[in-house]
């Protein structure tokens, strides 16, 4: 990537460090835990988005009402708003693939009663908003030890690897999932659905029960000190690069990608006068440019400055983004979103990458609960502030105010760094840019 010579010096040490066998794409997948945990996911996931399809659906079916289907959806975001910041606190204090098989046996269980009251005839839209936010508990503790987790099953030299691979199964099953959803919903109902889900459980219970030593990422020492979230605070919140990092994937969140998913059905219908089989086809455009963007990401992230990157695919997001709005072709529509999706995942990737590499060992559980939290649990208020000024002001107005906002806060990080590192180089600086742990070291000493 070219740049300024510090930059490119620092790029070449970078490459000259990363083993031979660690730049191809799946490089990650050399090591035996993380293949168990990349086949797990992706059986998984296909259950996962299985079960989202068919629950909008049985609640639509059960009440006609469009507002308990997101109403149902909101009680599942509750407990990550709630719980998942205590979640990576948890993270640095439990053994991980324990905790992990454990949340997932609740998630199972949670799917299992889904599955046997349908099938029994005795659900109804109560028990659905019940279960709905035990789910979401569970998935607030489970997703900052999960994302955790990665570190101590590839190491520090793969884990950009892992994540783009962990987020190409993301986006893939997200096309799949719903597929096959919608195939099962049509022949044998919604209860094969959820009864899919449950045993796409095993799959990953079974993976993490395999898995063994050695795990190249994890502590060889536990720390003596009892974790605490005012660390987590201090660290995540006190110091300039996780805050603005984190800021950045706030913006994201409230208003990049999810508010636009959101949306696009009202964009096909109001915008670009399509029906079902026109926003089906919307919402697989984004998966198969995110799905391109993780697999890029996996290819060529650590050849590249990630924190440069962040900027590049923000901005190309938020580009492509207000000219889908002013485009009302269904070709364009599909095309720009499938560069928004892309975009969306380089940055997504990088931010994760970066807050995970550059904490401190006892604090990345925390640093993922903040990271969980902000991309999870403030998803809700994207949706609603888009819902708003889309009804008030139209869809097209919507992306446009999204794309000025997430310009306007990656310029800002692009303008900070900048100015932090004009007065000159600092003794650790080169490695930095590249997830190198040097800057943390201060922290890791207290």
């Amino acid at each position: 990537m070219p740049g300024r010579g510090p930059d490119r010096s620092g790029e070449l040490r970078y490459r000259s460090s990363v083993p031979l066998a660690a730049r191809h794409p799946f490089h990650a997948l050399r090591h035996r835990n993380f293949r168990l945990f990349f086949i797990g996911q992706f059986v998984s996931l296909v259950g996962t988005w299985m079960q989202v399809v068919a629950q909008g659906w049985l609640v639509l079916e059960l009440s006609n009402s469009p507002f308990l289907v997101g109403l149902v959806t909101s009680l599942e975001s509750l407990p990550i708003l709630l719980f998942t910041l205590y979640g990576g606190v948890l993270a640095d204090k439990v053994d991980k693939r324990r905790a992990i098989s454990f949340l997932q046996t609740g998630m199972l269980l949670e799917s299992l009663a889904l599955t046997l009251l349908t099938a029994t005839g005795h659900i109804t839209v109560a028990w659905v908003m019940v279960l709905a936010p035990v789910l979401g508990v569970f998935s607030a503790f489970e997703v900052p030890i999960r994302q955790a987790f990665m570190m101590e099953m590839v190491g520090r030299e793969d884990l950009i690897n892992a994540i783009a691979l962990n987020s190409s199964v993301f986006n893939l099953t997200r096309i799949v999932g719903p597929v096959v959803a919608g195939g099962l919903i049509a022949g044998l109902g919604t209860t094969a659905c959820f009864a899919a889900n449950t045993v796409s459980f095993l799959a990953v219970i079974i993976a993490f029960g395999r898995m063994r030593p050695p795990f190249p990422g994890a502590r060889e020492r536990k720390s003596d000190l009892r974790p605490t979230f005012r660390d987590g605070v201090q660290y995540a919140l006190g110091r300039a690069e996780p805050r603005a990092l984190l800021g950045l994937a706030a913006a994201l969140s409230i208003f990049g990608l999810g508010p636009v998913l959101a949306m696009l059905p009202v964009y096909a219908r109001q915008v670009l006068n399509l029906g079902a089989g026109g926003y089906g086809g919307l919402m697989s455009a984004v998966g198969v440019g995110a799905a391109l963007g993780a697999i890029a990401m996996a290819s060529f992230g650590h050849r590249v400055d990630r924190k440069r990157l962040i900027t590049t695919a923000t901005l190309l997001f938020a580009a492509v983004l207000a000219l889908s709005a002013t485009h009302h072709s269904y070709p364009m529509a599909l095309v720009g979103l499938a560069v928004t999706g892309f975009g969306s995942v380089l940055a997504a990737i990088s931010t994760n990458t970066l807050l995970q590499t550059e904490a401190p060992d006892q604090l990345r559980g925390r640093v993922m609960g903040f990271y969980s939290f902000v991309v999870l649990g403030l998803a809700p208020f994207g949706s609603l502030q888009a819902g708003w000024i889309s009804e008030h002001f139209g869809v097209p107005v919507s992306f446009v105010v999204g794309a000025v906002v997430c310009s306007l806060v990656a310029l800002g990080l692009a303008w900070n760094r900048n100015r932090s590192v004009r007065p000159g180089p600092r003794t650790h600086g080169s490695g930095t840019a590249h997830g190198s742990s040097a800057s943390t070291e201060p922290e890791a000493r207290r």
